[in-house]
């Protein structure tokens, strides 16, 4: 007891409920929040941060009056357009947009029949349904013989045994 007058330093009398009343034990260390809340406080902070200073980016990357060329990368820009040399600036679609596309009847790439669930996905990435499931069937362009060799290389690595010294 006397350490403690000594230091200056007080124990808590008990434990500290989280300050969000979400039944959990907070810590001073945490602003008497428990870990989960000071958590996604401080992910709040970080996103509001980021969201500021990247409007403030566009607000003033744009305010030249788009004298910059179609060929200069800004790095804050970079994420938010896609930047070709070749095109002007194009918005990205969102991730989203593109979940609302795919969320439709999923339907065969070549003959364009409803496959549902029991459709077959190929590894040059299109949907079949059970008739041209086969690479033969839907003229495939991707190359089995290559893939194979790739992995059979991989899998057998060449040993050579170091040569003996002879006597």
């Amino acid at each position: 007891m006397e350490s403690s007058k000594e230091t200056g330093c007080q124990a808590p009398e008990g434990p500290i409920l989280c300050i969000n009343n979400c039944g959990f034990f907070g810590s001073p260390a945490t602003m008497n929040m428990c870990s989960k809340c000071h958590k996604d406080m401080v992910l709040k902070q970080q996103q509001a941060k980021l969201a500021a200073t990247s409007i403030e980016n566009i607000v003033n990357g744009n305010g030249s009056g788009g004298a910059t060329s179609s060929n200069q990368k800004d790095p804050v820009l970079a994420d938010a357009f896609n930047t070709k040399p070749d095109s002007p600036k194009q918005p990205l679609v969102m991730a989203p947009e593109t979940k609302a596309k795919t969320a439709g009847p999923n339907r065969c790439a070549t003959c364009r029949k409803r496959v549902g669930l029991t459709g077959f996905d190929c590894k040059c990435g299109n949907l079949f349904c059970s008739v041209h499931r086969y690479s033969d069937k839907h003229d495939c362009p991707y190359d089995y013989r290559t893939a194979g060799q790739d992995a059979i290389a991989k899998a057998n690595p060449l040993v050579k045994a170091d040569k003996l010294n002879k006597i």
